[in-house]
């Protein structure tokens, strides 16, 4: 049977758009290759004011049985930097219809794959904060989005780190009634766009799914008659379409 990761990455919608910030961090996927050790993540700001974000980093751990937790970085063995992912800088003020990024710094043994969740969350800027604003500017942008918004819009997403020596190999397990690929490679692959239609109808489809394949684990689906199964395998920089028939 498959086993599937389901990486889904955190979203909180705004209650009211009036005179706020509206911000946008691209794609929710995002990977390390395994010879880069810095990484430039940009975040867009499309609403009519500021934005105050806050970017926080926990290391997601998957469990033998497939479960995850999510856990604080510690420091490495001399303790002079944190063990794991870093973003500078944490804090960002993003202009509206502005642009910022944040460069993501791993610091690490690269021995395994290792993942992580990503944070970036407006707030309203206070002291403890840190943000580079005069306490009169900080109460000024307070009292402009005070009267129309109640919750603003953060997201989440998922940070891969692959291994110093990446290497792929996933193999397909083509069977009757099934179809399997299994990652015995050490870094994740992902099944992209995958798309189960009826066979000449491209209007009767399933909901267009990704699917990321840890290693050691693997994905597959059931092949039924008259069915079209369609993906893209990527597997790094490469990238192979699929066509399976039921």
């Amino acid at each position: 049977m498959k086993q599937l990761l389901a990486l889904c990455a955190l979203c909180w919608l705004p209650l009211s758009a009036a005179a706020a910030p509206n911000i946008n961090v691209g794609v929710f996927y995002d990977y390390l290759a395994g010879d880069k050790s810095t990484y430039l993540k940009r975040v867009f700001n499309g609403g009519d004011s500021t934005a105050f974000i806050k970017v926080s980093v926990m290391e997601i751990v998957y469990n033998a049985d497939g479960t995850s937790e999510e856990v604080e970085l510690k420091s490495n063995a001399d303790n002079t930097a944190r063990d794991g992912l870093m973003a500078t800088p944490a804090r960002m003020i993003v202009p509206a219809d502005g642009m910022q990024g944040t460069r993501l710094l791993y610091l690490g043994e690269r021995e395994k794959e290792r993942y992580f969740r990503l944070r970036f969350v407006p707030v309203m800027p206070e002291p403890e904060d840190e943000f580079t604003v005069s306490s009169e500017e900080r109460e000024a942008y307070k009292n402009n989005l005070s009267a129309g918004v109640t919750v603003l819009a953060g997201f989440g997403t998922v940070f891969f780190v692959r291994p110093k020596d990446t290497r792929f190999a996933t193999r397909i397990d083509d069977r009757a009634g099934e179809y399997g690929l299994h990652n015995n490679g050490n870094s994740v692959v992902v099944v992209d766009e995958f798309k189960d239609c009826a066979a000449g109808d491209a209007q009767d489809c399933q909901p267009t799914t990704k699917n990321h394949i840890l290693p050691g684990r693997a994905f597959s689906f059931p092949k039924q008659a008259g069915r079209t199964y369609r993906f893209t395998l990527v597997e790094g920089s490469e990238k192979k379409q699929h066509e399976v028939k039921g």
